[in-house]
């Protein structure tokens, strides 16, 4: 079955996902932080046989997090499945986590609930229906914590009204170039979203999201988000067209491939550096390298990643071999 991240979807050469998340809670449940470990887990298994028997049955596994290592908690968290705060927490959650990898459900980390749904490019609309279909199927079958005039209620005051938090992951190198990403920033804060960079700040991916849930139907959440997202890529298209007549800046993406192809041994920093800067190269028509297998090496290639995913122990050291082998195997 192919993975989301190996697909291409629309607006492809600024945009590489878009990911819909839900937050959910059941009614007359305290929060997870007020919960013992007995009752995180008679909370999750709960949820899951809710989901069981419904028809989105066997479309899931069950991942319990206090069965894995803490580097396959962090792999997973690298892959944006859980969070950086739930890879380090010691009481009990779960994951619930879709065949294609395009789903994953937290359970009982900040909330009882949190889905998220990736899609490849710009398809916040489709990614949102899926996620709409799944949340269904729990208030269905599930009593959810919900108020008239709040909305859905969260344990963040900041989530109430839709509990949606809709975002797109762009690729900017050259709005970072001129840099412009503050000022950018400044803006969309006023308007009610924010821009924050990606894997610390390593290759200009940014990730545009909605900071607003209370007062707003998703639509027009969805639909402002969509309208700006649209902007931000042109302005990125017309400022690439400028930055690729410098013969310097061209070099130095000829520079980055030429690196990404001959490496023997690469760390995740220089790794995003490089690929973002062929991914631009890619998008400006310099190489024959797919989106997929750029969205293929960004997904899978982080040390966690790399480490948990073999046979036997390995030292980061070893992934940076590995890294660097898996690159010169996918770039020709």
């Amino acid at each position: 079955m192919n993975k989301w991240y190996n697909s291409q979807g629309n607006n492809s050469d600024v945009i590489l996902s878009s990911k819909i998340k839900l937050v959910r809670n059941l009614d007359k449940t305290p929060f997870p932080c007020k919960m013992s470990n007995e009752l995180r887990k008679s909370v999750c298994k709960k949820i899951f046989a809710a989901m069981q028997n419904s028809e989105l049955a066997g479309e899931f596994d069950l991942i319990e997090l206090n069965t894995l290592s803490d580097i396959q908690k962090i792999a997973l968290a690298e892959k944006g499945y859980i969070s950086a705060q739930m890879a380090k927490q010691n009481s009990y959650g779960a994951l619930l986590l879709s065949k294609d990898e395009s789903v994953s459900i937290m359970l009982c980390e900040e909330d009882h609930i949190c889905i998220s749904v990736m899609n490849a490019g710009e398809d916040l609309k489709a990614a949102y229906q899926k996620a709409d279909k799944i949340d269904n199927v729990l208030i269905k079958n599930m009593r959810i914590a919900f108020d008239k005039e709040l909305g859905f209620l969260t344990s963040n005051p900041m989530q109430l009204g839709t509990g949606m938090k809709a975002a797109v992951v762009l690729h900017l190198p050259a709005v970072g170039e001129r840099n412009m990403i503050p000022s950018l920033s400044t803006m969309l804060g006023k308007l009610g979203f924010s821009i924050k960079p990606l894997y610390f700040g390593n290759g200009n991916f940014f990730e545009l999201s909605n900071e607003i849930s209370l007062g707003i139907t998703e639509e027009n959440a969805l639909d402002n988000l969509i309208a700006i997202c649209d902007q931000i890529v042109a302005q990125e298209r017309k400022l690439r067209t400028q930055l690729m007549e410098y013969a310097d800046f061209e070099d130095k993406i000829f520079r980055a491939v030429g690196t990404l192809k001959m490496a023997r041994k690469i760390n995740t920093e220089e790794f995003l550096e490089m690929i973002s800067l062929a991914r631009l190269g890619v998008a400006m028509n310099s190489f024959d390298i797919s989106y997929e297998k750029i969205g293929d090496m960004i997904h899978l290639l982080g040390t966690a990643s790399i480490i948990s995913s073999a046979e036997g122990e390995l030292t980061p050291d070893d992934a940076d071999r590995i890294r660097a082998q898996y690159v010169r195997e996918n770039i020709e």
